[in-house]
């Protein structure tokens, strides 16, 4: 499973419900949405668990919802990401600010459109499938297609991958 869109979606559904406290914003429906606190890729992925933070997060959401009952995410701001060797203790840290456009169809379909430097989790057989690392930072153009089940059924990077995760923390 994609854990970089579970978590991606867990925070555009905590928009639809986060409180007026927490929801200061740039105005015009958007509203500051936290990252989760860590996220911990078991070995799987690197060959070492990978801690996942977020020092920096001033990311805007902004929830577009349409007749036909799909909805459009958008999301901008600043987002900061530090990946951690939990074996070594080796950290590092990258801009993953984005953009992102996130298309959530009535049957549960997602279509992601990013730009920009955005982070990236694959399971290792989607990895070799689409040529890239586990776990990467991309820069440009990105597209991904999802099923309702989590199944990636395209994936096109328009750019480069800035950063293999993996092997800059080995």
């Amino acid at each position: 499973m994609i854990v970089a869109l579970g978590a991606l979606l867990s925070a555009f559904g905590g928009a639809v419900t986060v409180s007026p406290a927490l929801a200061g914003g740039r105005g015009d429906g958007w509203q500051i949405v936290p990252a989760p606190p860590a996220i911990t890729l078991p070995a799987a992925f690197c060959g070492f668990e990978v801690r996942i933070t977020f020092p920096v997060d001033r990311e805007f959401v902004k929830i577009l919802k349409v007749s036909d009952g799909s909805m459009t995410l958008l999301s901008t701001g600043s987002l900061t990401s530090s990946a951690t060797n939990l074996e070594t203790g080796k950290t590092i840290t990258v801009n993953t600010s984005g953009p992102a456009k996130v298309i959530v169809s009535p049957g549960g379909s997602v279509t992601e459109l990013e730009k920009g430097l955005n982070g990236l989790v694959l399971t290792p057989a989607d990895a070799a499938r689409f040529g890239l690392p586990t776990v990467s930072v991309t820069a440009g153009a990105r597209t991904v297609s999802i099923t309702p089940d989590g199944t990636i059924t395209s994936l096109s990077l328009q750019g480069h991958v800035l950063v293999d995760v993996c092997a800059a923390l080995r």
